[in-house]
């Protein structure tokens, strides 16, 4: 008997269903038979697609993944040529369980060569993404398996590591779920969204713009697309349908390549309970919260209205340096939320979220310096760099297996740099090296221009080489990107990355 694909939730729904019968998740049943607190077909107009999962393990998860052009409706009329995984943008939504193992059959269709970074996942080394570093370029009509495991819950989302500002541009970008069954269950909260915000640069000609355009200027500045994409659908085309005061997680990543986004909900509470990685030590609440390039968010929304009345999440103008405010109009609303007719919502509130993180210690930390530095040279092209050397010249840092190290990352740069490390979480600490609260796992933070922050982080498993870098991904591509060797011997030709004539990271 052949068994037949299904798709991910679909197959997690069967599994569900069978797990209560037999009595497996005891307390937790009444769960996993929860019933929707809002109007059918509540987010049917922004629901991403899943991938589907051909492996009838409900252990593993293994999935195809085609890396190719495709012409994508964005608006109704509105068409592009865009790179895409599996012919859609944003890429098919991966959702697992913690502990799973992940299978992805990877073939590459595009005209250039590719390769694909599990963003924030602890992945081994060799399954991290970077050609000359973690494994070979994909190249067109070429094929790789990424194998790996899911350790941690969370949103994580995966993108190429090759031309990553122009192939991310284009469209190249997908999320990645990794639930926590009891977290779910003891939050209390049945209707989830995900929610990818990016961009994507047009023409006049309805052509991707040139991802060199502006020269070093533009690539100094960070090239935002011209046009706002929620879901894959033009800002302000998609529209939730609620009821008055039933919660609603949302699961939101900023997949831009350079484009910061300020949220608020029309002024209504925004309780903020995870971030990169996976819940934060307890829960805050907010109107209006900043997701720079590559962070994600984990919220808890409560939206209230009147039956027929509406509400606009909205991404304002937010400063990240010079020339990212002045003479810009305000952005159309992100999507709409519209309220059916009916009774409010009475039910139970959202148990209060928290967990139990316990922070690193300063004590005995290896102290290590990164300045973000910009430079123009003698024929006036501007080049980024930590400690003035771009990552073609820059020495590699190192670290052993267990260190702990506290980073002093200070920007002296006229615009900001969400900060990137591979393959470890960090969380921020003040001047004094005590933890900042609430304690968040971050894999991403955000550095302001004139600002310092700084991280812990320990090196405790997965040698290997790994990168750093700004997520403003012509930031990285021109020059402000490094790498840190951990758990290597020491080896005097391992100073740094290839020059961008030679490769394009």
């Amino acid at each position: 008997m052949s068994i037949q694909p299904t798709s991910l939730a679909s197959r997690r729904a069967l599994v569900c269903a069978a797990l209560v019968l037999t009595g497996f998740f005891g307390g937790s049943s009444a769960w996993a038979q929860a019933a929707s607190n809002q109007p059918e077909g509540w987010d049917s107009e922004l629901r991403l697609k899943e991938a589907v999962d051909i492996n009838p393990d409900p252990k593993i998860v293994e999935v195809n993944i085609d890396a190719r052009v495709e012409r994508i409706t964005i608006a109704p009329g509105k068409t592009v040529e865009a790179f895409t995984y599996n012919g859609q943008v944003p890429g098919p939504l991966i959702r697992l369980n913690v502990g799973d193992r992940l299978i992805v059959h990877f073939t590459n269709h595009l005209p250039m060569a590719t390769t694909i970074h599990w963003h924030g996942v602890r992945v081994p080394i060799e399954m991290d993404g970077v050609p000359g570093i973690s494994q070979p370029e994909v190249k067109p009509g070429g094929a790789f398996t990424y194998d790996l495991m899911v350790p941690d819950p969370g949103l994580f989302w995966y993108h190429p590591h090759v031309a990553t500002a122009e192939q991310v541009g284009f469209g190249l970008y997908a999320p990645l779920v990794v639930e926590d069954p009891a977290e779910k269950s003891r939050l209390g909260v049945v209707d989830e969204i995900v929610v990818v915000l990016s961009d994507i640069g047009i023409d006049e000609n309805g052509k991707l713009e040139d991802p060199e355009s502006g020269g070093t200027t533009g690539m100094a500045f960070g090239r935002e697309g011209n046009i706002v994409l929620v879901n894959g659908k033009v800002g302000g085309m998609g529209t939730l349908k609620a009821r008055s005061g039933a919660p609603m997680r949302w699961r939101i990543l900023n997949a831009a390549k350079s484009r910061y986004f300020s949220l608020d909900l029309d002024g209504q509470p925004l309780v903020k309970i995870g971030s990169d990685g996976g819940l934060i030590e307890y829960q805050t609440t907010a109107t209006s919260l900043v997701l720079g390039c590559a962070e994600r968010v984990d919220l808890i929304v409560q939206p209230k209205g009147s039956a027929g009345g509406e509400l606009l999440l909205h991404s304002f103008v937010f400063n990240r340096g010079y020339g990212s405010v002045e003479f810009r109009p305000a952005e159309e609303p992100l999507f709409k939320i519209q309220f059916a007719d009916g009774p409010a919502y009475s039910g139970p509130a959202p148990t209060r979220s928290t967990r139990a993180i316990t922070p690193y210690s300063a004590e005995g930390a290896t102290p290590l310096e990164l300045l973000l530095t910009i430079d123009q040279l003698q024929d006036g092209r501007f080049q980024y760099g930590i400690d003035h050397k771009p990552y073609w010249t820059a020495k590699a840092f190192t670290a052993k297996l267990g260190e702990t190290q506290i980073w002093t990352i200070t920007n002296k740069t006229p615009w900001s740099h969400p900060f990137h490390l591979h393959g470890f979480f960090f969380h921020v600490v003040d001047e004094k090296g005590q933890a900042v609260h609430p304690i968040e796992w971050k894999d991403t933070v955000n550095v302001q221009f004139d600002q310092t922050v700084r991280v812990l982080v320990r090196f405790d498993e997965r040698p290997g080489t790994w990168m750093m870098h700004c997520h403003i991904l012509d930031h990285a591509d021109g020059g402000l990107m490094g790498t840190i060797r951990v758990g290597l011997p020491d080896d005097p030709h391992a100073t740094h990355l290839p020059h961008p004539h030679d490769y394009r990271f």
